[in-house]
């Protein structure tokens, strides 16, 4: 199925007024001066001793020669990060220049048996043309764990590295390297990421870190604009959800008996504004027409969510960032009166219902998106805590969007499990987004890549599967709400426009919409309306 050429999207003419295309290269995500893994804070120190006892990289019997040169990258030292026309040629034939029995040291140690993985990568390496062109469903790796290489380099690496095994951790961190590229299919730039985040791990100073990929923070202001605008006319991720939330918002309008009542929207998202202008086009067509008042209070992501190892991906937008303010000007157009207030130095887990400013002649609605994973579900319990004060705020409604994928940490702080999580969420984003840019390299794609490689790093709490949001929103006192066919049907309209391997679901137990990538859940979203049950009961006592 070729995807469909986006139409005219009128913001773009809003926005339009000499935008640059060349954002600045500016702080590097990962230039923290400490290892993020709490757990084993003195990991890359203890590697970096060992390596220095080492004479070699995989040691004196195991030198791994490429085109006739001997390559030794320490952890302490790691190779610089170069574009793939600067690497050195992948060696084609296993690793010359080592011996029959140093070969069999290698595989006692597991290291000899990454022939097949780097044969796969090689034809991506040699072909990086081809990588660039158009294509429907980047070879279908997404469904097929063997073609998705990176994978298999980057989880054993991670592990090796939680055993404090350095032969195996060196000798697929080099691997990753040579194989590793910015650009390419969705497995170079995994590679490419995911190399990244562990040689910060194994490094305590910044002396190793390389410039890091461009993020929201490192843009220029109209940049990050339209880098938002072209990913939700060519992607899903966010678009979905986001059409789901405007339209479930125009629901709980629809069932209320005053249609002359203020609307106060708690923006607790990720959309940056972008998702606001559509409701507001929405809401001037609206019969009786719009809401005397509307009120959107933006709940900014505060220091606690912003520090460079613990950033929640796409939540923090360049300085300058502006999108915003402009809005009223845009709601004016369309005869709205729109007021926007920002709260800015509240994390989430602080944040107090009078902080929100709520009046009893508003109609308050509580849109959360891909925020809430962020905090801590273990101890303490940030996430009920926090579902517990938008509870007391007595909301007509609650939209709550998030990643549907296992938590990247375990209870005991488990860093393998954690970071293979974490680079099977990337892959999903870097797979389906080299779809919906059909393989064509742009800034715009780099800028999104980079923005969502962040959660390689981030040492706080990532992803939980729907069941247990879902347990948790009952918990507090809240009931599902079913989306209505309007709701449904626009959502499925949306969704016909980008890959044919995006997919949507409809629970029928909870009523919550999915989102699927080749057969593999990305989010969900949930409608939530208080339990009168619960009101009763405490009336009565």
């Amino acid at each position: 199925m070729t995807i469909e050429e986006p139409e005219s999207n009128p913001l773009l003419d809003w926005l339009e007024d000499s935008v640059s295309f060349l954002p600045s290269f500016l702080d590097d995500p990962y230039s923290s001066g400490d290892v993020w893994w709490d757990e084993n804070r003195n990991l890359g120190r203890d590697l970096i001793s060992d390596a220095n006892a080492a004479t070699s990289i995989i040691g004196d019997a195991d030198t791994v020669a490429v085109d006739g040169v001997s390559a030794n990258p320490v952890v302490s030292d790691p190779p610089s990060f170069v574009d793939a026309s600067k690497k050195r040629k992948a060696p084609e034939e296993g690793f010359p220049g080592t011996s029959q029995s140093q070969q069999r040291r290698k595989n006692r140690n597991g290291v000899g048996e990454n022939e097949g993985i780097v044969a796969a990568a090689k034809k991506g390496v040699g072909n990086r043309k081809s990588a660039n062109k158009p294509t429907g469903n980047n070879g279908n790796n997404g469904y097929n764990k063997e073609g998705r290489w990176a994978e298999q380099l980057l989880n054993p690496c991670a592990t090796a590295i939680g055993a404090r095994n350095l032969t195996r951790a060196q000798h697929l961190l080099f691997v990753l390297y040579e194989l590793a590229s910015p650009t390419g299919d969705a497995n170079h730039r995994l590679a490419d990421h995911g190399l990244r985040a562990l040689n910060h791990i194994v490094s305590s100073t910044t002396s190793s870190a390389a410039v890091g990929p461009i993020t929201f923070a490192s843009t220029e202001p109209k940049f990050f604009q339209r880098s938002l605008l072209k990913f939700y006319e060519v992607s899903p991720w966010f678009a979905f959800p986001n059409k789901i939330a405007n339209d479930s918002i125009l629901q709980i309008l629809a069932q209320e008996p005053e249609k002359t009542r203020n609307l106060h929207i708690l923006d607790i998202g990720v959309s940056h504004g972008v998702q606001w202008p559509t409701l507001l086009e929405a809401l001037s067509r609206r019969s009786g027409g719009p809401p005397p008042l509307v009120r959107i209070t933006v709940v900014a992501a505060a220091a606690t969510e912003t520090d460079q190892m613990g950033e929640t991906p796409f939540s923090i937008g360049p300085p300058g960032d502006s999108f915003y303010s402009r809005l009223p000007s845009f709601a004016k157009s369309m005869n709205i009166n729109l007021q926007i207030s920002r709260l800015e130095n509240q994390p989430l887990q602080n944040l107090k219902a009078e902080s929100i400013k709520n009046s009893p002649e508003e109609t308050l609605i509580i849109c959360a998106q891909f925020r809430l994973h962020h905090l801590n579900h273990n101890t303490p319990d940030e996430r009920t805590q926090f579902l517990r004060v938008i509870r007391s705020l007595e909301p007509k409604g609650v939209i709550l969007s998030e990643n549907n994928m296992e938590c990247s940490r375990s209870n005991g702080g488990d860093f393998t499990t954690g970071f293979s999580r974490r680079v099977e969420y990337l892959w999903r984003f870097l797979d389906s987004t080299s779809s919906a840019f059909k393989g064509k390299e742009s800034d715009e794609r780099r800028v999104m890549e980079g923005e969502a490689a962040k959660a390689l790093t981030n040492h706080g709490e990532m992803n939980e599967g729907k069941e247990k949001w879902c347990e948790r929103m009952r918990a507090v006192g809240f009931v599902g709400e079913v989306f209505d066919e309007d709701a449904i049907d626009g959502a499925r309209t949306l969704l016909r426009k980008y890959d044919n391997n995006w997919e949507m679901s409809v629970e029928e137990k909870d009523g919550c919409v999915g989102l699927w990538w080749k057969g593999q859940p990305v989010s969900f979203c949930s409608l939530w309306k208080l339990d009168i049950k619960i009101d009763e009961n405490s009336e009565q006592l």
